[in-house]
């Protein structure tokens, strides 16, 4: 892949097609979604039968708005096809598979070519880009390496980017921290519960953050004001990451330095936004469930392929000046959501009640338990050893706060906890911070 370097050492694609006019855009992203349906359907059984039904062929995709007519993929059709019967090139030309962890059933599996891995290690260094990081820049990745695509996914775009790359993978804080500080780490990626443990934990060792300068945080929703928690207390820029297995792994979308959405990199990811009970396609602006369709991926398209994130989209040019269309942070997704005696609740809600408070952490369980066939849910809160230690009052105090602020954003009452710093378990991967002990 060809580069140029910019005067401060950074590294950018030198086709630059963040910047490329929308219609150059859109006539590139025409051919390859022609292309890319041509090679499903020749090649795929699974998705010549979806189409056939409908009584469509390559040939009906004659513009970018006939996307709509095709079905939608969902997680299930991963799973029903296990483990190889959406793939689109012989296992001959296949170099890599990942999968899913498989907590919910079969794993999900997917497969590259090595013009797909090009592809993945060309969209992370353009997402490195995006915050500021080059050649010279020490990179330490502390997501899980293996079958999860995050690991090597960031590694081998932090390598192609010319940055230093530390494959430290997750777990084992300690070291973590002694490698962070030992060897110079400017940047960190892991998820954002991860990196608040990193906090926590080195604010015990007396560990100093000052070299750090960016967070590469995603693989799961987080709020802005976990953001400013974390930028706060570290003097970090937190930067958010998106992706999924299913479409290539973390690299489809990410923040630039102005932090206001994320930059889809739709050159080789098209997105759309749809009404999650209808499907319907929304307007620009609307908020919905966020839609997948792969561009150029050659072992295993994916058509339609529904996220479950919910976010906006947004087409006006970035201060940055890309000219790529942006999401807004995904907080929540609609499988993620629970009914708590008529009203739909986020885990996000409690996190954003939570964090506008002095003297919580930002680590929480929601306990969802039915008696008489009545919901309740209880939210265990952790608070800082400052308040811990205090005075009966000013526990009382707090507690009444948070009950008060999680009424306010839910419109439900729920039962709050408090419990002494490090109660509850840490997370060296995804947050999983729900219980659901309820019974019919």
């Amino acid at each position: 892949m060809n580069t140029w370097n910019d005067p401060t050492g950074g590294f950018h694609p030198a086709s630059a097609p963040d910047y490329l006019p929308r219609k150059q855009l859109a006539e590139l992203q025409l051919k390859r979604l022609r292309s890319i349906v041509e090679r499903a359907y020749a090649r795929v059984a699974f998705f010549r039968h979806r189409m056939e039904v409908r009584g469509l062929t390559p040939e009906s995709i004659t513009r970018l708005e006939d996307l709509g007519k095709l079905p939608f993929t969902v997680k299930a059709d991963l799973r029903d096809t296990y483990p190889f019967g959406l793939f689109a090139s012989p296992m001959e030309e296949i170099v890599r598979l990942h999968a899913s962890s498989g907590t919910t059933g079969k794993p999900i599996v997917v497969a590259y070519t090595q013009a797909d891995i090009e592809v993945w290690k060309q969209v992370m260094v353009r997402a490195f880009a995006c915050y500021g990081l080059h050649r010279g820049d020490v990179i330490q990745n502390a997501y899980g390496y293996g079958l999860f695509t995050g690991g090597l996914g960031a590694h081998y775009g932090a390598e192609a980017l010319g940055a230093t790359v530390i494959p430290i993978s997750g777990g084992n804080t300690e070291r973590q921290l002694m490698v962070m500080q030992d060897f110079g780490a400017t940047a960190i990626c892991c998820t954002p519960s991860y990196f608040l443990h990193l906090v926590e934990r080195g604010k015990e060792m007396k560990v100093d953050f000052s070299k750090m300068r960016v967070g590469v945080f995603g693989a799961e929703p987080w709020s802005e004001a976990m953001r400013q928690r974390i930028q706060e207390d570290t003097g970090i820029r937190g930067y958010d990451i998106y992706g999924l297995s299913e479409i290539i792994g973390p690299g489809i979308a990410a923040e630039c330095t102005h932090q206001d959405g994320l930059h889809v990199f739709e050159d080789h990811f098209y997105p759309e936004i749809i009404d999650p009970d209808s499907g319907e396609v929304l307007p620009e602006g609307a908020e919905g469930e966020l839609v997948l369709t792969t561009l150029s991926k050659q072992a295993m398209p994916m058509i339609r392929y529904r996220t479950r994130d919910v976010t906006t989209l947004a087409s006006a040019t970035c201060a940055c000046g890309r000219t790529l269309r942006r999401i807004r942070r995904i907080e929540r997704r609609s499988d993620d959501m629970f009914i708590i005696r008529g009203v739909n609740v986020f885990p996000s809600q409690v996190e954003a009640a939570l964090l506008r408070l002095k003297g919580t952490l930002p680590h929480y369980h929601i306990v969802l338990t039915r008696e008489h066939g009545l919901d309740n849910m209880e939210v265990q809160v952790e608070v800082t050893p400052e308040v811990f230690s205090d005075k009966i009052r000013a526990l009382e105090s707090l507690h009444a706060e948070i009950e008060h602020e999680i009424e306010q954003i839910l419109g439900i009452r729920a039962e709050v906890t408090l419990v002494e710093p490090r109660t509850l378990a840490r997370s060296e991967g995804k947050a999983k911070r729900v219980t659901d002990k309820r019974k019919i």
